[in-house]
């Protein structure tokens, strides 16, 4: 786990995928201390840290650590106020809009409410496979996207996505099981497509705005060859 950020009151981690944050809410879903970004990151520190955000076990990329209680109570006001802007890079099954913004809401993890979400998107490439995956359609198709959440709802991106009929590659639970597959056993890409690539905020005591970028890694630059990015 990689050191990307550092000031007197944050770090900042590119977090690797199949990592959790910190320990599982349900004791009877217990998790490796070796497989807790947490607990790297106090080791790092050799200190105190306090978790600020979060990230799906199965995403990569940037994640913040406030260095005392009081940081992370500023910086999880900005988040609480979505002032923070958060850019992923996705691949989705099939060709989607050039860019379009998915205004649709979601069921909250905790009551099953519904609330409303939304998340932005460009696309920044696409591949074309010339082999039937599933009975729909002759080619195999996908895209890059680089996409925004406006708001902060539980698997946002990976539901949205789903709900247009463009799944994320990878997503064991919301996505197609058949180009999981030919992804993982074909293409030699494993695991989730979804990286938290940058994160921006301004800084609560400086003012400054601080902008956070994941450094390259051997499976993103894999996806950003197969789509020629």
């Amino acid at each position: 786990m990689e050191l990307i950020y550092r000031d007197e009151y944050f770090i900042a981690v590119n977090k690797p995928s199949g990592f959790h944050v910190h320990p599982h809410e349900n004791v009877q879903h217990r998790v490796s201390r070796d497989k807790i970004c947490l607990y790297h990151a106090r080791r790092m520190m050799k200190q105190h840290v306090y978790p600020v955000h979060r990230l799906d076990a199965a995403t990569s990329g940037v994640l913040l650590f406030a260095l005392s209680s009081e940081s992370a109570s500023r910086i999880c006001k900005l988040f609480s106020e979505r002032s923070p802007q958060k850019t992923y890079q996705a691949v989705v099954r099939g060709y989607v809009k050039e860019s379009d913004k998915i205004d649709i809401p979601l069921e909250l993890d905790s009551t099953g409410d519904l609330v409303e979400a939304s998340t932005s998107y460009r696309r920044l490439g696409t591949k074309e496979f010339p082999i039937a995956v599933g009975k729909r359609f002759p080619t195999a198709r996908y895209s890059l996207i680089e996409a925004t959440p406006h708001t902060g709802r539980y698997h946002q991106i990976r539901r949205h996505f789903n709900r247009i009929s463009h799944p994320l590659l990878g997503d064991a639970v919301h996505g197609d099981s058949h180009h999981n597959r030919f992804f993982r056993n074909e293409v030699g890409i494993e695991g989730l497509c979804l990286k938290a690539l940058k994160l921006e905020f301004t800084h609560p005591w400086s003012g400054e705005n601080v902008s956070i970028t994941a450094p390259d890694c051997e499976k993103w630059n894999k996806i950003q060859d197969l789509f020629r990015v």
